[in-house]
């Protein structure tokens, strides 16, 4: 049963705002795969709108699900109907529905240029040989450039494009971050597979060592991602940001082609925040090697060891 002082929050909400995503997380930092999913499309076609974080407010998480009488996060509502959750925010967004529902312009069904090796053309033929009728091979391309290939049944409103003789099903979104991609098939130490090579994927994390670091500071923005006690045990003596929960936001808003260089202990945590930000689309990253550890062991003695 929704209460009155609840049902009241949630109207209200929808009153103030034309587009309201209720998630889990936010859409700089989305907590599972499906509001992962949904903002990422709303990204691609608002930029800006307003949404809830429902693990940051329990009675808004279960309420929304009675408001509504749908049993899942998330949930998009637009001029205060609800439009679905993430399957449908998709299907809507790939037929052009959702552009309509938005108010916004048809979309553009952009067909990029790909490449596919002879290696990796006969691989996909022999893995695809014993398909059942109207089973094709889907390539989708999410908004941190990671490639996904899929064996499953068309829908109708996919981007057809052929090389080497494969034909290739891309989802609207996907499509303009697969042009020039070039797909390969590898057989080496590392094991035997489809490898992807895309262009317009943001640049790799760069490694920096404690010296590099020293000798150029000037130019670096430095992130310590390590918790609290640890920064109190061992505080980097120079000009920083702190990344935790109250930071992530603006930090995530800086310009993507800020320096970022990430510290942690040993420069494990790190590397994983950098790739993080990588995901977000920065594209000047840096991961200082050994850490706070290497810094007070080659370049500051005073700051203690743990």
């Amino acid at each position: 049963m929704l209460s009155t002082e609840l049902r009241q929050r949630i109207d209200n909400l929808l009153n103030s705002n034309t587009v309201v995503l209720f998630m889990k997380g936010s859409p700089a930092q989305p907590s599972c795969g499906f509001s992962s999913k949904a903002s990422a499309i709303l990204n691609d076609l608002l930029g800006d709108y307003a949404h809830v974080d429902v693990l940051a407010d329990a009675e808004i998480r279960e309420g929304i699900k009675i408001y509504g009488q749908w049993p899942t996060i998330p949930q998009l509502y637009v001029k205060g109907e609800l439009v679905g959750g993430s399957d449908i925010i998709d299907e809507m967004f790939n037929s052009g529905e959702l552009h309509q529902v938005l108010g916004l312009p048809a979309p553009v069904r952009f067909t990029p240029t790909i490449h596919i090796s002879p290696a990796a053309a006969n691989a996909i033929r022999q893995a695809m040989e014993n398909s059942e009728p109207g089973i094709a091979l889907h390539l989708s391309v999410d908004a941190r450039f990671q490639s996904q290939f899929q064996l499953k049944p068309l829908k109708g409103n996919e981007i057809l494009v052929e090389s080497a003789g494969i034909k290739v099903y891309f989802d609207l979104a996907s499509a303009p971050r697969a042009e020039g991609i070039s797909i390969d098939w590898i057989d080496d130490v590392r094991g035997s597979g489809l490898a992807i090579d895309n262009p317009n994927a943001p640049a790799k994390v760069q490694s920096l060592s404690v010296e590099g670091l020293s000798e150029d500071l000037h130019n670096y923005r430095v992130i310590d991602v390590r918790p609290q006690q640890a920064r109190a045990i061992a505080g980097f003596p120079h000009p920083h940001d702190v990344l935790d929960e109250d930071s992530f936001e603006a930090l995530a808003a800086l310009p993507k082609d800020t320096r970022l260089a990430f510290l942690c202990h040993h420069g494990n945590s790190s590397r994983q925040a950098a790739e993080h930000f990588r995901g977000l689309g920065f594209t000047n990253l840096f991961n200082i090697e050994g850490g706070i550890d290497a810094w007070s062991e080659q370049i500051d003695n005073s700051i203690p060891r743990y």
